[in-house]
């Protein structure tokens, strides 16, 4: 797997070159502004590219930016963002094209390597990975007069793993309960939000996010 990264830390952009490393990963560049980071990832066109949303030189949406730009160079180019803070607009823009490919991770929220390489992997391969903690910040701009604002707390608990890429057998294996009521509870989910059920689980996660947006 072929990974550009973006992030203007030193510390940080070694250390999660030197993990992917370890995890069978090429790093094919590693930069530290936006500006060399659109140029990286289209002139590699990478696998996923991890990028950090505040880089150099304005410290503000470079690295959103460089990837938005990216991704409208080459449709569907993978993207995880890394970023210390739920920027509910960078969501939105990233997710906006329906292309999948996509993921948000909370960088103070990343305690297992495993997990985390698992993220990057389920990206690359075209699916979603999304942080609860941004999940839950996006579910937050529903009001108890909102269709979001009528799910119960287990079905916001759903929700949140759906958006996560999870299947209905790994969200019922995370809850401690059956797939037949997981399944109860994503048919409930779509139907209070409007939104027709699908088996395609970066679909959900999409069409949810989406939802979410308006």
């Amino acid at each position: 797997m072929r990974i550009v990264i973006g992030e203007d830390l030193y510390l940080l952009r070694e250390g999660l070159a030197r993990l992917l490393e370890a995890h069978g990963c090429e790093i094919v560049a590693a930069v530290a502004d936006g500006p060399s980071l659109l140029e990286a990832m289209i002139e590699h066109r990478p696998d996923v590219a991890l990028v950090d949303v505040r880089l150099p030189p304005t410290f503000t949406d470079e690295g959103l930016k460089a990837a938005l730009a990216a991704r409208a160079r080459i449709p569907g180019l993978p993207v995880l963002v890394l970023s210390q803070y739920v920027e509910r607009l960078y969501a939105r823009e990233l997710l906006a094209d329906g292309a999948g490919a996509v993921g948000y991770l909370l960088k103070d929220r990343v305690f297992d390597a495993a997990q985390f390489v698992d993220a990057v992997r389920r990206v690359a391969g075209g699916g979603t990975a999304m942080d609860p903690e941004v999940i839950a910040k996006l579910l937050a701009r529903g009001g108890p007069s909102e269709p979001v604002g009528q799910l119960t707390p287990r079905e916001l608990e759903v929700l949140g793993l759906m958006a996560e890429g999870r299947s209905n057998a790994a969200i019922a294996a995370k809850l401690v309960v059956t797939e037949r009521a997981v399944a109860k509870h994503t048919s409930n989910i779509f139907a209070k939000l409007g939104l027709p059920p699908s088996d395609d689980d970066n679909r959900r996660v999409l069409a949810v996010l989406a939802y979410l947006d308006h």
